[in-house]
């Protein structure tokens, strides 16, 4: 049938490569992307096997790139990226790949601490100049300098005795110093300073305008020059220590304001050249970056590449001689002939004269599960797996689910004009796929968005045929063929009466309205929702019933498969009957009611003669005579109804032994036969119906132990009692396409009378403006809730109906995905992961 009804048919292999060979062999299979290795030395060291060197010699060269990429981004240069993949470097070519990477980065690294030094020259001549500059306005202050202190300054430096003692010496001298703070850190410095000085510095600071740059990490700092007056030597090292507490930057400042001057003059010569020097260098660094920004992705790939080989070829065994090495793997069994081309082009390119050897094993062991997808098909089987990977061979959902998933979501969402959005959208990225593509993002949302584009394009159009089937374009209709009811209402009627309701049977024609429904339900009064559910609650029970009946049938095709007789006779046989007995004779009412009864048939197969089928399904049940029907109405549909539903119960009833006892005593009575005790690892054919799972074609059988008959027993239980109270649980669960669909038909009705036709009513230039603003509105509000929140719960509620209601009749999902040796996916992880 094909990996897309069942996965892939794998085959254990043996591979024999010569170790001169090897590397280029396993390039071509990376390349390939369709052969899975085993682990043959799962108990040898990561350290220890034979090409741990050059996984080091990798990690290091991936090291440098990421450094090369780091600085890259930090100066915003765009990085060459041409889409294409460059085959793997031959081993030869390392080498010349650890030069350049090993130079580039020398390079970079000496560039970078020469611009680091060039800017914290550049940093202290810049704190050195706005010092000089301060600081003079300082002393300018005070005329005469330092030397010709007033008594307002000196005031807190001097004790009375000193001042005494100061009037007869002469003048006070005092020492000083100045330097840079951090601005934060200016009022805890100047409170240190007051209290350990005990008040006897006199200080004075400004603000340094500009912002500077740190060289460290190039962020933007706010500081503050600062000059201490004090007495003493004593003072001179206790401010000095506060200073380099504080990591204050202090500057020698000479006390002649000539002196100053010249120095001023000097330290904008400085800087002036530093200018020249640093503009120079980050010229030259702008250039080395932009050299590697050309090769960078190719680089990245390239090593990439390298080290995933060596990671494989890590995985193999060196044979006694030490020139071949060995490989298991698991490949698809129609994709050998393509791997032995490969395994040829790469001996070829290596110069090996010795052919390498693909040799299928016999295996017990379970198959990966491999489904071959394309584009279209890659979304839809990532639904399935997400539940669960199959089982190997085993059915797959995927390509009914690209049908009933999109129309059961549609079911729940119908609207013509909310699917018209979502179809837009949907075939707005299948257009630009190519290049929405190419531009990688890390936004999940996104990626979500784009991973469904099909599926969102599918359930947009779903819901503009269910939308057409409700007539219901943003909970308003589409008058088409003309309405097939005539009212006998006049105008003002009509227009007084909020509760008017629509006659079913004096105004209608008797032809049914040619496409969905009739559009005069849109206006019609409290009978509309009572219309609407009657008819979406019915659909709702007959796609569930279908759906899984349709389940149920396709267990039949995985017990014919795997040649399961004792499944296939007293598990797939008594459960369609169950369902098919209660259930779809349920549907088949309804169906017999649509038909025989009309508002327009006279008695006894008018309206009011119809009977109630959930009572009558329930009276079925419980063997309930039904109550007397009024008058010269029947209380049966058909005739023989009474004995055909007794029937139906009491044979649907007796499937339920033979679900729960029938298997587990076939299995005990073959043991018995066989005189075969329970032995572990052993495998069971009476389970299988006494063939190995997946027997006979081509690929290796379940090998399971052996249960014991006490577990049997209970996993047939366990297994029966769900199916019987599912079907009911399962059947009910399918109302919420009922439910979902009615919330949204409700939610679209209050968006258009509460919001647009407040815009609608407006008249005149105003009510343009009006109308413009609150169509604003409301088409927000429709994408936001409607569209977006209402079809995320649409979604979800269409995933449980497939995953619970419809593959638990079929599917196990066991399994374990087939992951194969594929550069393409090893690159795509890579750079996921750098961006993250």
């Amino acid at each position: 049938m094909g990996s897309l009804f069942r996965s892939e048919e794998m085959a254990l292999c043996q591979l024999f490569l010569q170790s001169e060979a090897a590397y280029a062999c396993v390039s071509e299979l990376g390349e390939l992307g369709l052969v899975q290795f085993r682990d043959l030395n799962p108990d040898v060291n990561a350290f220890q096997r034979k090409f741990v060197n050059e996984v080091r010699r990798c990690d290091e060269m991936e090291r440098k790139l990421r450094y090369l990429e780091k600085e890259i981004k930090k100066d915003e240069i765009p990085m060459l990226d041409t889409g294409e993949s460059p085959e793997a470097p031959q081993p030869r070519e390392m080498i010349d790949l650890e030069a350049t990477f090993e130079k580039l980065e020398n390079e970079l690294r000496e560039v970078n601490q020469n611009a680091e030094a060039l800017k914290r020259n550049f940093l202290e001549l810049t704190e050195l100049k706005h010092i000089l500059r301060k600081t003079q306005v300082f002393f300018d202050e005070q005329e005469g300098g330092v030397n010709q202190t007033t008594e307002s300054m000196t005031r807190a430096l001097i004790t009375d005795e000193a001042r005494t003692a100061g009037a007869s010496m002469g003048p006070v001298q005092l020492g000083f110093v100045a330097g840079v703070i951090l601005r934060e850190r200016l009022p805890a410095f100047e409170r240190m300073l007051w209290r350990a000085c005990r008040g006897n510095v006199f200080l004075r600071q400004a603000m340094i305008e500009t912002p500077l740059e740190d060289p460290t990490n190039g962020d933007q700092v706010h500081k503050s020059v600062f000059i201490i007056f004090f007495q003493g030597d004593q003072l001179k090292t206790r401010v000095k220590k506060i200073c380099e507490g504080f990591r204050a930057t202090l500057y020698p400042c000479p006390e002649a304001p000539a002196d100053r001057r010249e120095m001023a003059m000097g330290v904008m010569t400085r800087i002036e050249d530093l200018n020249t020097v640093l503009g120079q260098t980050q010229d030259h660094r702008h250039r080395v970056l932009v050299a590697a920004a050309k090769n960078l992705k190719n680089w990245f790939v390239k090593v990439r590449k390298i080290k995933a080989i060596y990671h494989t070829l890590n995985l193999f065994n060196l044979d006694v001689t030490q020139k071949c090495l060995i490989a298991e793997c698991w490949v698809p069994l129609l994709d050998i002939e393509t791997i032995q081309l490969a395994l040829r082009r790469g001996t070829e390119r290596s110069g090996s004269s010795v052919p390498p050897i693909l040799n299928r094993m016999q295996t017990f062991e379970n198959p990966p599960t491999y489904n071959r997808t394309n584009k279209f098909t890659k979304a839809f089987q990532a639904l399935i797996d997400a539940y669960g990977v199959a089982s190997y061979r085993e059915m797959n959902p995927a390509p009914y689910t690209i049908i009933t998933f999109p129309f059961l979501f549609a079911v729940m969402f119908g609207d013509l004009g909310h699917g018209a959005i979502m179809a837009l959208f949907g075939l707005w990225m299948i257009r630009k796929e190519k290049g929405l593509a190419a531009q990688k993002t890390d936004n999940e949302i996104w990626n979500i968005f784009f991973g469904g584009r099909y599926i969102i394009f599918l359930m947009g159009v779903f819901s503009m045929y269910t939308g057409l089937i409700y007539n219901d374009i943003f909970s308003k209709s589409l008058n088409i063929f003309g309405s097939h009811w005539h009212m006998s209402y006049n105008k003002s009627t009509v227009m007084e009466n909020k509760f008017l309701q629509l006659s079913p049977k004096g105004d209608y024609e008797g032809a049914p309205y040619p496409f969905g429904m009739d559009p005069i339900w849109q206006v019609a009064g409290a009978n509309k929702i009572i219309f609407h559910n009657a008819y979406k609650m019915k659909i709702s029970i007959i796609f569930g019933v279908i759906h899984m009946i349709f389940g149920v049938v396709m267990s039949w095709h995985n017990h014919t498969y795997f040649r399961n007789r004792i499944s296939l006779l007293y598990e797939f046989i008594p459960q369609l009957v169950f369902l098919l007995l209660l259930f779809f004779y349920m549907v088949l009412l309804m169906f017999i009611k649509w038909i025989k009864f009309a508002a327009t048939n006279e008695k006894p197969y008018s309206e009011a003669c119809a009977p109630s089928i959930l009572i009558t399904f329930i009276d079925m049940v419980l063997f309930n005579t039904p109550k007397p029907a009024p008058e010269k109405c029947e209380i049966y549909m058909f005739t023989g109804q009474h004995f055909i539903q007794v029937l139906f119960v009491l044979v649907a009833v007796g499937c339920i032994p033979v679900m729960l006892l029938a298997k587990p005593i076939l299995i005990m009575q073959a043991r018995k036969q066989a005189n075969v005790q329970p032995i572990a690892g052993a495998t069971s054919d009476a389970e299988t119906g006494g063939v190995s799972n997946g027997g006979g074609h081509g690929g290796g059988g379940g090998h399971e132990e052996e249960e014991e008959l006490s577990e049997i027993f209970i996993h047939q239980s366990i297994h029966t009692i769900e199916y019987v109270l599912g079907s009911v649980s399962h059947t009910a669960s399918y109302l919420r396409l009922w439910a979902l669909s009615l919330a949204h038909a409700q939610l679209a009705e209050v968006l258009w009378t509460m919001v647009l036709s407040i815009g609608l009513k407006q008249e005149g230039p105003i009510g343009g403006i009006v109308l413009t603003c609150v169509f604003a509105f409301w088409a927000i509000l429709t994408v936001g809730i409607l569209v977006l929140m209402e079809g995320l719960s649409a979604f979800l509620h269409t995933l449980r109906l497939h995953w619970v209601e419809f593959q638990s009749k079929f599917y196990k999902g066991q399994g374990y995905a087939f992951q194969p040796f594929s550069f393409d996916a090893i690159i795509e992880n890579g750079s996921a992961s750098a961006e993250e």
